[in-house]
């Protein structure tokens, strides 16, 4: 069994890690100063191994790297190493059972010591201990082992044939970290290393001086960076907090800062910004979707947290005949003009990209509320006593809490879903969560997004790269978040369907192009028809740079921040 040409499609043989790199401008590194980046999601931790947000694996994305990454086609490219190994130059085996990593000779820390096999294999240690709760394990799904070839060569084993050998230290979600730094921070002590977790020793083009988290990062140049001449910029001010109203104006209207990220904003507001003169937006369609969450466990506060950790069912979000209704009570349409404008399309899909892995088998662009309040009469989903709240047949009210970040777009959202699902007979109850403690994966707050204090929760993800394998894993049964893994885990729904796993199975063992795009349109359709998620939008991703700031290359197959070696000051 061989890669097929389709599938390699995704992997660019002749691109080096310089090539990449290369933008023309040259000079001495550090020459243009400072660069102020601005995510009004503010990073809580640089290790992506410890947190989902996608703030966090970005910010990370400055100091940290992996052997491979994605660029802003798509493609797979070298970043740490000399090539891509494929099945065409011996660097996957003919079984499909192994892949070897030959790192670039002469890469070193930013502390000045090398960079070996012995740190690739390391990370790999770290992130699949069982007591370490590791955020990105789904990029390990498979492997055996990893073993040291020699300081430079890294050879990862599965335990069977893989034709998408990728997952482990490719993109920005899955770096290497140093493994004299994180020594003693394996398995359960891995939240408790602060100064690791704060302050990561990377390859990347910039060092961390100070971090103060959820709040504001200071970095330096890398004077060990390998690329002669990179940064230009001597030092990074990373502000984090706010919101995506006061990121832009920074941008666009006065100029206080060079880079705005994930500006969710309505159209008309993006427009009345870039009049300011100072900044210019930078979109690009992706797999990212703005959908609700079910919750597949009983997230009664009268529980304790090992409780609402297991899965059982729901008072009533199990039944397909209640998400269903729920979901033919939104009006995509109307959200997509609201909040995004040319930026959003509407999806029923979970995964609507790249375009071979979209299903076209689910319809939800026509809002139907009789449809739904029908449906929900026939299952037998009553207003017993004419409050406007209907019951369940066991006579349970079906009152829901609704919970997502803070963020305008999002609380309009959440005002005419509930609209929607009042008028369906489905009580809501609204509750935001400031973005960063929303997304910090701190495993001792109430309000993250993995823990799931709540019926129904919304937000956008998306994944590194153009093949789906790693990202359909988050919805397997042993990837749910709970205590016994520090609260980590991409399962966020606690969803559990052994069809759906064995298909992913499949899935890890398929060749073939085409097939392999069938089977991640069928698990789409799995995780949405049975009670994940009701998909809402699939978003544009949406910043905006100075017009003084060189170089940006949007990407929206990686960290945002890919190429920020590259950045310079125009005119400077």
């Amino acid at each position: 069994m061989k890669l097929t040409t389709a599938l390699m499609g995704a992997v660019a043989l002749g691109a080096t890690a310089s090539m990449v790199m290369a933008d023309g401008h040259e000079g001495e590194r550090g020459r243009d100063g400072e660069v102020s980046i601005i995510y009004w999601q503010a990073p809580s931790i640089l290790n992506p191994f410890l947190s989902g947000g996608t703030k966090d694996v970005e910010s990370a994305s400055l100091v940290i790297e992996p052997l491979a990454r994605y660029n802003s086609s798509g493609e797979l490219v070298p970043w740490l190493v000399d090539e891509i190994p494929t099945v065409a130059n011996g660097g996957v085996t003919e079984d499909l059972l192994s892949i070897t990593w030959k790192i670039t000779p002469g890469i070193t820390w930013s502390d000045g010591t090398p960079f070996t096999a012995n740190d690739v294999k390391f990370t790999a240690d770290y992130c699949m201990d069982p007591e370490g709760g590791c955020a990105q394990v789904t990029k390990f799904e498979g492997v055996e082992s990893v073993e040291v070839i020699d300081d430079l060569t890294v050879k990862v084993r599965f335990g069977t044939p893989t034709p998408f050998p990728y997952g482990p230290f490719v993109g920005g979600e899955s770096p290497i970290i140093q493994a004299a730094q994180f020594a003693d921070c394996m398995g359960a002590k891995a939240p408790e290393c602060t100064e690791q977790n704060f302050g990561p020793i990377g390859t990347g083009p910039f060092v961390v001086t100070e971090f103060r988290t959820n709040d504001v990062i200071q970095l330096v140049a890398n004077e060990n960076f390998r690329h002669e001449g990179k940064p230009a910029f001597a030092s990074v001010n990373f502000k984090g907090g706010g919101d995506a109203t006061a990121a832009g104006r920074a941008v666009m209207e006065t100029g206080e800062f060079d880079y705005a990220w994930n500006l969710q904003l309505a159209p008309d507001v993006i427009a009345s910004m870039e009049a300011g003169g100072m900044g210019t937006p930078v979109a690009g369609f992706g797999p990212l979707v703005e959908r609700i969450m079910l919750n597949n466990t009983n997230p009664d506060p009268a529980l304790g947290p090992d409780e609402r950790s297991v899965v059982r069912p729901h008072p009533f979000l199990g039944d397909p005949a209640v998400y269903n209704a729920m979901s033919m009570a939104i009006d995509r349409p109307l959200l997509v003009e609201v909040g995004y404008g040319q930026a959003g399309k509407v999806t029923c899909n979970w995964v609507p990209a790249p375009d071979a892995v979209n299903s076209d088998t689910l319809t939800c662009d026509t809002q139907d509320l009789e449809g739904a309040k029908a449906m929900l009469e026939e299952a037998g989903y009553v207003d017993t006593d004419g409050d406007g709240v209907r019951e369940t047949p066991d006579g349970v009210k079906m009152s829901i809490l609704y919970q997502t970040s803070t963020n305008a777009v999002r609380q309009d959202f959440q005002a005419l879903i509930k609209e929607w699902w009042n008028e369906i007979g489905i009580e809501v109850e609204l509750r935001n969560v400031d973005s960063s403690v929303f997304f910090g994966g701190d495993p001792g707050s109430p309000d993250t997004f993995q823990k799931f204090y709540a019926d129904v929760e919304m937000y956008a993800n998306t994944f590194n790269g153009t093949d789906p394998q790693s990202y359909l894993a988050n919805a397997l049964c042993d990837k749910a978040p709970s205590p016994a893994t520090q609260w980590q885990g991409e399962n966020i729904s606690r969803f559990c369907d052994e069809e759906y796993d064995t298909l992913h199975e499949q899935l890890t063992q398929t060749a073939d192009a085409g097939e392999r795009a069938a089977i991640a349109r069928q698990l789409n359709d799995i995780a949405v028809t049975r009670g994940a998620m009701i998909p809402l939008v699939h978003r544009g991703r949406l910043s905006a740079h100075a017009t003084s700031l060189g170089g940006v290359d949007l990407n929206v197959w990686d960290s945002e921040l890919w190429n920020v070696a590259d950045w310079y000051r125009i005119g400077e």
